[in-house]
């Protein structure tokens, strides 16, 4: 995105934030919010839908535990995601070669083909 792009994109977003008299601290206290709240989810769907196991379980809980889903197959492993986060794992938008043949094809080069 260019900046102009940029600058008018954040004009625009002020613009309707003071229109619903929103201030950039009540983005700030939402954004933190929502962080919280999925540091301490338990439980997550393929959608993204997330529940801490506490109170009344949401819709998509009680719909795949009455399809007969073991709710322990949506558990969230807090150990896993960490090691799984800080194993070095290969972060493909700065790989120079995605999109060509050589990141689709590499058995093709490595033959000599």
């Amino acid at each position: 995105m260019d900046e102009r792009k940029r600058d008018s994109m954040v004009a625009y977003l002020r613009r309707r934030m003071a229109e619903f008299g929103i201030e950039p601290d009540d983005v700030a206290a939402s954004i933190a919010a929502d962080q919280e709240r999925l540091q301490a989810a338990r439980y997550r769907d393929a959608a993204g839908h997330t529940w801490d196991g506490k109170g009344a379980p949401p819709q998509w809980v009680v719909q795949v535990t009455s399809a007969g889903q073991s709710l322990e197959h949506f558990a969230i492993s807090k150990t896993t995601e960490a090691k799984s986060a800080s194993s070095g794992a290969v972060n493909w938008r700065n790989d120079p070669f995605a999109g060509t043949r050589l990141a689709t094809k590499p058995q093709e080069f490595a033959a000599g083909a």
